[in-house]
Order: structure tokens, then C-alpha cells, then sequence
């Protein structure tokens, strides 16, 4: 399965490069499997989290260019190179098993759309030691159908984003102007597969409520939705700002008028303090406080 980085046409960038040979496509990751962190995350959607927590596992690198990316330590290559480090499928294995003993319901990988041939070969490899619990499938729903159907056999429920379905905005903010065209394809693929849970995640842009909107008629009655407030300006986020409380009510005004009842909604941010810190070995910490009861970790990249 490695063979399909070869030529790499595993996202709808399709870059072509020889990632087995080294060289780096647009998400910045060679062939090799790298990870931030493994932790149990209790800060999901209700039936994510579960009693348990969620055994989240982030993976660096992304086929996306978001400039407000909260995760930016790990998506993007600053320098050298981002946080993280490779991983072989037994250890990506033993990181699963290691999750499941501490309790978490599922697997819930993040990100992982550009590595989508290692990931699979590891939760092969998990199968094989005996892992029981749900695999899902957590990305911004950049992918192309060749590489869903790798995800299909293996994975259990969905967590795509959409993200807007203004092609100006996403080549503004995400560096990807087909990204409405590819996402929709890929969410109503995932609506079309039998016995699985699928909850669609938008995340409102302060200032482009229009773009909410739009997004919030094509899901109605489609999905189970659930609006993420949490923006909160990073580095290049062009001067944005928090989503205020007169655009979280009229959102809230939108889902009633269209008829969306089943899902899910945060309180807006209204501070950065909440961001995650992948220098930390738990980077839910990063608040000052006692994160615990958000995140207890696993793994950590700088582990040995």
C-alpha cells in the first residue's frame, strides 16, 4: 500500500512527488508516519467522547493551508520540520492498544488525510492485536474517493469538517480554492455508507456569516451538524477576530429557521488560552490550569 506514495496523488492537490524517496509534497511529510500525540480527549462531541474519553492521536502534517490553523505547531512546517515523529505500524499499533486499555472508546484520528496508506496499515496491525474499539475518521474532508475507499473497510464514524463552500474564501484562508467541490464530494460519500455515524463540523468565521449560512442549508437534513465558535486568530490570520455574540445568535437564529435540531453547538471563545501546546506532553495544559479532566496522555512525540 506504500506504493501509492510513489507518485503521490493520495489528496486533490495530487503533487506527484516520490514521498518514498524523501521528497515533500504540499502537506510536507515524506512517506514516513509521523505523530504529535496520543491522549484520552473528553472535549469531543457527546457520543465522540462517550463515557471514556476519545483516544485521540494526532498526526503531523496536513494537505491544507489554514491560516488560523489551532493546531499549527503540528500542521505546518515552519523550519526543519514540524512537531512530531515517525512512528512504524507496530508502534501506531501499540499506541491504539495502549488507548483502548485506558479506556477510551474509540480511536479517533486527527488529520490524517496525506497519510492515509501508513494509517491504514496500522490499524491493520491494531486489528491484529486485538483492537475492539471504533476507528474514526477525524479531517477537514480534503480527500479524494481513491483514497476513501482505502478508509471505508477500517473505519467505524466520521468527523469531517466543511468548512466553507465559497471557493474566494478557500483560497483566501485554506490555500484551496476546489475545497467546497472536494468536501461536499467527500461528506456525501461518507453519508452513503451504511451503519455509520457521521457528524459534519463548521467552524464559524468571524466577519463571513454568509458562508455559514450557505453551509448550513446544504447540510439540513442531511447530517448531524455541529457549530464550532472556538475560532481564535493564530499566526497570518489576516486580523480576524473572535466570533462575537451577535454573530452566535444569529447562527442560532439559522439553525431554528432551517429546521436543524439534531446536533451540536459551542459557547464562543474569548481567548487563545484554550489553544493546544504540542511542546507539552499533554498540550491541553497549556491553560495554566488543571486540564486533566479535558485530556490525560498516552503518547507523546518527544517521548522515548
Amino acid at each position: 500500500m506504500t506504493s501509492l506514495y510513489e507518485h503521490c496523488n493520495l489528496c486533490p492537490r495530487r503533487c506527484g512527488v516520490n514521498r518514498l524517496r524523501g521528497e515533500r509534497g504540499y502537506c510536507g511529510e515524506t512517506a514516513a508516519l509521523r505523530l504529535a500525540c496520543a491522549s484520552i480527549h473528553r472535549g469531543e462531541e457527546p457520543p465522540v467522547t462517550g463515557q471514556g474519553g476519545s483516544g485521540t492521536i494526532f498526526v503531523s502534517g496536513c494537505n491544507l493551508g489554514c491560516t488560523f490553523c489551532q493546531n499549527w505547531q503540528i500542521s505546518r512546517r515552519t523550519d526543519a520540520q514540524t512537531m512530531g515523529r515517525e512512528v512504524s505500524s507496530e508502534e501506531f499499533a501499540a499506541i491504539c492498544i495502549a488507548l483502548e486499555e485506558k479506556g477510551a472508546e474509540n480511536i479517533n484520528i486527527v488529520t490524517g488525510s496525506h497519510a492515509i496508506p501508513a494509517i491504514a496499515e496500522g490499524i491493520d496491525r491494531a486489528g491484529e492485536r486485538g483492537l475492539k474499539i471504533p476507528v474514526l475518521w477525524n479531517s477537514s474532508a480534503y480527500e479524494t474517493e481513491e483514497a476513501l475507499e482505502i478508509l471505508i473497510p477500517r473505519v467505524d464514524a466520521w468527523l469531517p469538517d466543511l468548512k466553507t463552500l465559497d471557493p474566494a474564501l478557500a483560497s483566501r484562508y485554506f490555500n484551496a480554492v476546489d475545497y467546497p467541490e472536494r468536501a461536499k464530494a467527500t461528506i456525501l460519500k461518507m453519508l452513503s455508507l451504511p451503519h455509520s455515524l457521521i457528524i459534519v463540523r463548521h467552524l464559524i468565521l468571524p466577519g463571513h456569516l454568509e458562508s455559514t449560512r450557505e453551509v448550513l442549508q446544504w447540510l439540513a437534513h442531511r447530517a448531524i451538524v455541529s457549530i464550532m465558535t472556538q475560532f481564535t486568530p493564530v499566526n497570518g490570520t489576516d486580523n480576524m477576530r473572535y466570533v462575537n455574540q451577535e454573530e452566535y445568535e444569529q447562527v442560532l437564529d439559522w439553525l431554528g429557521e432551517l429546521g436543524i435540531e439534531e446536533g451540536y453547538c459551542q459557547e464562543p471563545a474569548r481567548s487563545s488560552d484554550w489553544l493546544p501546546d504540542f511542546g507539552r506532553r499533554n498540550p491541553f495544559s497549556a491553560r495554566g490550569d488543571d486540564a486533566s479532566e479535558l485530556s490525560s496522555p498516552v503518547w507523546h512525540w518527544k517521548d522515548t
